[in-house]
């Protein structure tokens, strides 16, 4: 009996990361869904079924903090990976407060976020935890 791909949403409103990252994911074994903003994935069917969320920490409407804190209230537990361009102290520490499983800076090393990927999906979720 073959298992689904784990389902990872690619939230970046740059389309060509959008392309780039969405072909890694896929050669990787990965099914991969990816929007434009955080409305767009928050408005589609199936974002339930996110095993983990990669996003930009600046989209445009909401941002990449705001929609892990949204997605936390939805669903507990799915592992979230901010990417940035502008990384500093405060984006840094306001990532990890708000419960950001890893924080990279663009551009992103693939095999670094291959394996964290793979790291977040192995590790029991905090909401299986309590």
């Amino acid at each position: 009996m073959s298992r689904d791909p784990a389902r990872i949403i690619l939230v970046d409103h740059d389309a060509s990361v959008r392309r780039a990252l969405g072909r890694l994911l896929a050669s990787s074994g990965f099914a991969c869904d990816a929007y434009a903003s955080a409305e767009e994935f928050l408005a589609a069917p199936g974002g339930s079924e996110a095993a983990c969320i990669v996003a930009d920490s600046r989209l445009d409407g909401v941002d990449g903090i705001g929609l892990m804190k949204l997605v936390a209230a939805r669903q507990p537990g799915v592992p979230f990976i901010l990417l940035t361009v502008e990384e500093d102290e405060t984006m840094r520490r306001k990532a990890r407060e708000a419960g950001a499983a890893a924080f990279f800076r663009k551009p992103v090393d693939a095999e670094a976020l291959l394996d964290t990927i793979r790291w977040v999906l192995q590790s029991p979720s905090p909401a299986a935890a309590a």
